[in-house]
């Protein structure tokens, strides 16, 4: 099966989840299944639906392209447009290869997110600082709810460590691969000197 019979594969199952859904009202356990596999397989089923819209308005101005009547200026616009998906056109079959990668039982679960400074005095600490706050950040971009849990703070705006409960749709599955030690070459607002300091965090 090539890439194409695998993703209009993908659509007809995803349009008969909507059909059944339709009609298990009944059974609150299946619809309650049906809804799941369903809520899962949508951002896939939007992806390739954009893909294939892509591909299809490629085509139309490659064929737009092809008229000897075409004026200058609509010539230059489609050639822009065709740059414009020739560009997207490979990103979007990327995001569509990840989003059909098996998933990982535990990527629905919440997470606890802990933050410690490690090497570097007060600039590693206002680093672990700057690392929650984008955490936090992303979790309101994401519809997730967070909650500190604890933070032990230097009184001079960082943080020795910190941890929080972050909880909602997909949390795992985007934050697993955060884990680790965390690394910045800056020069530090601590330096006088203007010296470029290597700090760290571990997530």
């Amino acid at each position: 099966m090539n890439l194409e019979q695998k993703l209009n594969q993908v659509l007809a199952h995803f349009e008969e989840l909507r059909t059944k859904l339709s009609s298990s009202m009944e059974d609150p356990a299946e619809f309650a299944r049906l809804s799941k596999e369903y809520s899962d397989l949508t951002p896939i089923a939007e992806k390739i639906l954009e893909w294939q819209q892509s591909i299809e308005e490629k085509k139309n101005l490659d064929d737009l392209l092809l008229d000897p009547a075409l004026d200058k200026e609509l010539k230059e616009m489609a050639q822009d447009d065709l740059q414009r998906l020739q560009d997207r056109l490979p990103n979007l079959l990327l995001e569509i290869q990840v989003l059909l990668l098996p998933k990982d039982v535990d990527d629905d679960r919440n997470a606890i997110l802990e933050i410690r400074a490690g090497t570097g005095g007060e600039e590693a600490a206002l680093f672990a600082a700057v690392l929650l706050r984008m955490y936090q950040r992303y979790a309101e971009l994401q519809g997730w709810r967070f909650e500190l849990m604890h933070e032990n703070d230097t009184g001079l705006g960082g943080i020795k460590e910190a941890s929080a409960s972050i909880s909602g749709r997909g949390v795992f599955a985007k934050l697993k691969f955060e884990s680790g030690v965390h690394r910045v070459q800056r020069v530090p607002e601590t330096e006088a000197g203007g010296r470029i300091h290597t700090s760290a965090a571990t997530v």
